[in-house]
């Protein structure tokens, strides 16, 4: 019995895959996603202030 467990762990062992890129490839995926992220936040700064007329900017200005 134990030969068909060795047996059986052995032929497990057999099916790896491989990635399809390099493992740098992925962080630099995930780092040039982040990057587009914060571009699209950054094109929305003061998106608030437009939409409401400039008032709440305004009125900032007004305390000092």
């Amino acid at each position: 019995m134990s030969s068909s467990l060795a047996n059986l762990y052995t032929a497990a062992e057999e099916h790896t895959r491989e990635l399809p890129m390099s493992p740098y490839m992925f962080g630099a995926l995930a780092l040039a996603g982040f990057a587009l992220l914060l571009a699209v936040l950054w094109m929305f700064r003061g998106a608030a202030g437009h939409m409401s007329g400039g008032e709440a900017h305004t009125r900032a200005s007004e305390r000092g």
